[in-house]
Formats: structure tokens, sequence, C-alpha cells
């Protein structure tokens, strides 16, 4: 059986792919379909059955959001994996792939949004406004080049290393038989991140408050003395529950905006 094997110019396709990431953005799974879309190329030259595509191209369908500058780097390992699972379907677990995805997202975007958008495009756009004040048609030009610059770099080089860095380190990890002990240190990893993003991307209060003994008793607090974020968790509880039941995930979008909006007015939330 011949091995198979990336070549430049699907590298190159996933390249220029990666630049569609928003274009399918969703509040579902965020950059899913913008990934899946990027890595087309790469499932199309290693799985030749339909049905094999069709599996790889759902995996990638799965939540994913990063700053996209930083994704082909990511891209580039996924593809790696992608390659090792393609000729040694025992040797990477393709639920493995997704795994590491998940745990590279918040420090590739914790990264990249200090580098691109706190830094080169504060710069950029320090010495773009310098020139565009004097009516100088270099101002938008120079912050378009200072900006985007470093940014080309990032995905190119990120997508070409994270590629190379990816398949040396899968030869190595499946040496030394580490690939259960990497994916148990993934998973603690991706759910703290996941933890990370309910404690401060879900802020759920209660504005109640009543009288009693002269004093006045906000319900908020009584919550946070029992747990901080405890309201955030149930609700993630509970929808991770619903889904768990098969509810619709559209229908849960739907569901909690509309409950949240009628709970605002009446003034419970």
């Amino acid at each position: 059986m011949n091995k198979k094997k990336l070549t430049k110019k699907d590298l190159r396709s996933v390249f220029w792919r990666s630049f569609a990431l928003q274009g399918g953005f969703n509040y579902e799974k965020m950059q899913n379909i913008g990934y899946a879309y990027a890595m087309e190329p790469v499932i199309k030259r290693l799985y030749s059955d339909k049905d094999d595509q069709a599996y790889a191209l759902k995996r990638h369908l799965s939540l994913f959001n990063c700053t996209p500058a930083m994704t082909p780097m990511i891209m580039g390992i996924s593809s790696a994996m992608e390659e090792q699972h393609a000729n040694n379907p025992e040797a990477v677990d393709p639920d493995s792939i997704n795994s590491v995805k998940a745990a590279l997202m918040a420090p590739m975007s914790g990264i990249g949004d200090s580098i691109l958008f706190g830094t080169f495009r504060v710069i950029a756009a320090g010495i773009g406004v310098s020139f565009a004040k004097q009516g100088n048609i270099l101002g938008p030009i120079l912050f378009f080049v200072l900006y985007n610059t470093p940014a080309f770099l990032l995905r190119f080089f990120g997508l070409k290393y994270g590629y190379k860095w990816g398949i040396e380190s899968l030869d190595e990890v499946q040496k030394n038989g580490a690939m259960d002990q990497i994916m148990q240190i993934v998973g603690i990893i991706g759910m703290m991140v996941v933890g990370g993003m309910v404690a401060t991307m879900l802020p759920v209060t209660i504005p109640l408050k009543f009288a009693m003994s002269g004093a006045t008793v906000k319900v908020q607090s009584i919550f946070n003395q029992i747990m901080p974020k405890m309201l955030p968790l149930l609700i993630t509880l509970l929808v991770f529950w619903l889904i768990r039941k098969k509810v619709s995930t559209s229908k849960l979008t739907v569901g909690i905006l509309v409950l949240g909006i009628l709970l605002h007015v009446i003034g419970i939330l």
C-alpha cells in the first residue's frame, strides 16, 4: 500500500482558503464552516472514498474560533494528523484531531490577539493616522501594509511549520507510545478552556433584591456566596443536557434568545 502524502499544492490551497475563514461565521459553531472549507483539499487528497471524505468534513465542522491569522498553524497541524490517520488509522484517533484543535484555540488566540490587534494594529494605525491628518494618501496605504504584512507572514509560515512540526511530533509520539498521555492532557486543557469560556463569556446575573429586617438583600449576592458564576454553570449544564436529549441547537439558540429578552423585560435577568 502506497503511503499517502500531501503535496505543496494541497498546502497552498489550504493557505489561500484560510482567508475565507470568517466567510461562514455563525453563532452556533463560529468559524467551523470556513475551517472545513480550508481543509477540503487535504481531505480529498488523503481519502478516496466518498464516505471517508464526508466523515472527515463533518469532523472539521465542530466548533472552532481563533484569531484568523493564527489559524493556518492549527490547520497545518490538523493536516499532519489527517495524513497520519489516513496512512495508519490506529496510530491517530480521529477524535484526537478535534481535541488538539480545541486545545490550541485559546492559546493561539491569546498570542494572535496580543501580537496583531494589541501591537501591530496600534502601531500601524498610529503611523497611518499621522500621515492621514496631513492629507497624505500614504496614511491608509501604510496602515494596510504595516498591519497586513505580519498577518500574511504569520499565515504562511504558520501553516508551513504547523504541518512540519505536526509530522515530526507525531512520528516521535508514535515511537514513544505517548499518544494516550498527550490526549489526556489535551482533554484536560480543552475542559479548562470550556470552563473559562463559561465563566467569562456568559455573564448571567439576577438583579432582584428585597428588604428583610431593614436591610436590602440582593439575590445575586446569595448565589455568589454559594458559588461564584453558579448561574452560568447551571445554564451551561442545562443546555448540555438538552443537547444530549437531541434537542435542535437552532431551537435552543432561538429559545434562549427569546427567554433572555422576556426575563430581562420583566426584571428577573
